[in-house]
């Protein structure tokens, strides 16, 4: 598929092929999206292997009933927020403890030659997963999925005018982390 298709409208072609051709032609799909999910759910989870569990889950429910994703309004957004939902589960599962510090679980971008660019991102993931995750996921969509504050919206089920205060609040904070004003306010073990 071609790349100057809008990325939704991707998304909307795969599951239509699956409706076709059943739960077997997943494969166009996880090419797709999957990437893009993991670091979505990763956001929620703060945790790459319990984002690729949410992940796996809502791509198994899809090939089961690819309908349910092609005959929505916005099939991009609703499958978001199927793998907020099942992150949310997952979150919920774990105790607040098992939420580690583990800088490599969101690294979950593409890997870069330089090193300089490397310690660019890990600051990046750093200050982000500093952030609330009301914040942070409303960033990760804003920035990474180039959504406007009414596609966040629907997919948060918030309005827009909460979208875009948590993405104004979470880049200042942002901003001030990277900088080196703010402590860390994700509990550290000692």
């Amino acid at each position: 598929m071609s790349n100057s298709i809008p990325f939704s409208k991707r998304v909307f072609q795969c599951v239509d092929h699956m409706v076709v051709h059943g739960g077997d032609a997943v494969a166009g799909l996880i090419d797709l999206t999957s990437t893009r999910m993991v670091r979505f759910a990763t956001t929620i989870t703060r945790n790459q292997h319990d984002a690729e569990d949410a992940v796996q889950t809502v791509l198994v429910k899809v090939a089961e009933r690819p309908r349910l994703v092609r005959d929505a309004d916005q099939p991009w957004n609703y499958l978001l927020r199927m793998v907020r939902n099942e992150s949310l589960l997952i979150t919920r599962r774990k105790s607040r403890w098992s939420l580690v510090d583990n800088l490599t679980d969101l690294l979950t971008v593409r890997r870069v030659d330089e090193l300089e660019q490397e310690e660019t991102v890990r600051e990046v993931w750093r200050a982000l997963r500093k952030l609330p995750t009301e914040q942070s996921e409303v960033i990760v969509l804003k920035i990474w999925e180039q959504m406007t504050f009414l596609e966040i919206a629907d997919v948060l089920e918030i309005t827009p005018g909460t979208s875009a205060s948590r993405y104004r609040y979470g880049m200042q904070k942002m901003t001030q982390l990277l900088r080196g004003d703010v402590k860390s306010e994700v509990p550290t073990h000692g």
